[in-house]
């Protein structure tokens, strides 16, 4: 999977949020201190050429769109992480979150909870 930069994962956020849009609204709606209009145009190329955005040519105006949820992008990114770092398994990830502090016991039975009414919702 193509992987995103910081600067392009910023500019993806902006685009998730507003689904369609034209480069002057990206730059409005990206947190300050904005970027120069021609860097973001710059990245919106890259991430076209990279296929996480896709482009409708509007006379001379360009509105970009993305081709990939976010939902999708994180999930193909937990998945590397986990696989980059902890051997592919996500009860690696859950244990080093434990012994790190970063997730409670109650953040835990919640987790469990989760995952046991989404297996009874399966069968």
């Amino acid at each position: 999977m193509k992987t995103l930069t910081k600067a392009e994962e910023q500019i993806m956020q902006t685009v998730w949020k507003l689904g369609k849009a034209f480069l002057r609204e990206i730059v409005d709606d990206m947190p300050n201190p904005k970027p120069h209009q021609n860097t973001v145009a710059t990245l919106l190329r890259i991430l076209v050429e990279k296929e996480f955005i896709g482009v409708n040519v509007l006379g001379r105006h360009h509105q970009y769109y993305p081709l990939i949820s976010k939902e999708e992008y994180s999930k193909r990114s937990i998945k590397q992480f986990a696989r980059n770092y902890f051997e592919g398994s996500f009860s690696n990830v859950v244990s080093f979150l434990v012994k790190e502090n970063n997730i409670s016991v109650e953040e835990l039975e919640t987790l469990l909870q989760q995952i046991k009414k989404q297996q009874n919702q399966k069968r």
